[in-house]
């Protein structure tokens, strides 16, 4: 009977609470993880890609310098120290001085106004043919893509014909017959560059003319040119980008090859590739450093950071990257 009773009275007995640690939850608490930031995707493209540029430190501090550089170039006329082009007997090929920062040339004229006028022909000459090229290409890279057949096939076949040609050759001809000019080198250089956007265009409209939305699109009736302007000019944009920094290095170097050899801007007109064969005597070039390390360093450098450019923007537009 006591059994019983003992038995009972342990049965009825409550069930004994759980051992809490509470210094350990509170630390659990405290080292808690923190609210997680706002996804990535909820953050406008455009705003990604200016974030992902910034952050490469090699071609935001490139822009700044091209940016730089443009300002210098505008204003010329009012920060040069002398008239570009002015001859002095007195100062024949001078070192550089306090009147002279970067010494003068064999005709007496000073290095850095030439420079700073040798700027705006080099700058001008890349920006307008990178343009021009792009949009050239650009606009029959659309038309190849989205009219097809033998719209397409023509147009491939003129881009093959101008990439079998020796551009350089072939660009040295045209300019010797039509003579040398800022405009003659633009037009010329644009009409050799073309294809390398062209085909980037073409490759990536033949995609998206399948997607469902241009094809919806195509089903309510939507003209194909503005197809073109709605659904297609939008998204090849990011490498066209990148395509247009890469030509603008590229003509800056042609335009410095073709003034090296006497069928650049006419003289005396000041450019980068004039001054390098200003130079181009052994004598000068082991004597006289100054009439020829300022051009040679403008030109690399200029070309070697529009290079770091076209790099950032390539990473900013890639989607693949970190945000």
């Amino acid at each position: 009977m006591s059994d019983d009773i003992r038995t009972q009275a342990v049965l009825s007995e409550p069930p004994p609470e759980p051992r809490r640690d509470v210094g350990r939850m509170e630390a659990r608490r405290v080292t808690a993880a923190p609210v997680a930031e706002p996804l990535p995707a909820s953050i406008p493209p455009m705003r990604l890609a200016l974030r992902r540029f910034r952050r490469h430190r090699l071609a935001f501090a490139s822009l700044l310098f091209i940016a730089t550089l443009a300002l210098l170039a505008v204003l010329a006329p009012l920060i040069a120290p002398h008239d570009p082009n002015a001859v002095s007997t007195s100062a024949f090929r001078t070192p550089p001085s306090g009147d002279h920062w970067l010494g003068t040339d064999s005709a007496g004229r000073d290095v850095l106004s030439r420079l700073l006028y040798g700027a705006r022909v080099s700058l001008t000459v890349g920006i307008a043919a990178a343009l021009s090229a792009t949009a050239l290409g650009t606009v029959l890279g659309l038309m190849a893509g989205l009219l097809g057949r033998w719209v397409d096939a023509t147009i491939m076949r003129l881009v093959d014909t101008f990439l079998s040609f020796p551009s350089l050759v072939v660009i040295l001809v045209l300019v010797s017959v039509l003579g040398p000019s800022v405009g003659t080198i633009i037009v010329v250089i644009a009409l050799f560059e073309w294809p390398a956007p062209c085909r980037i265009v073409r490759q990536m409209s033949l995609s998206i003319r399948e997607a469902d939305y241009v094809l919806a699109a195509r089903a309510i009736g939507a003209r194909r040119i503005s197809i073109a302007l709605r659904h297609m000019v939008a998204p090849v944009l990011p490498p066209l980008t990148v395509v247009a920094t890469l030509l603008s290095a590229g003509a800056i170097l042609l335009e410095a090859a073709l003034s090296f050899l006497g069928l650049g801007v006419e003289r005396p007109q000041a450019t980068w590739g004039g001054m390098l064969q200003d130079a181009q005597s052994l004598t000068i070039v082991q004597e006289v450093p100054w009439m020829w390390i300022p051009a040679g360093a403008a030109i690399a450098v200029t070309v070697l950071a529009i290079n770091f450019i076209g790099d950032g923007l390539r990473d900013a537009f890639d989607p693949r990257q970190n945000p």
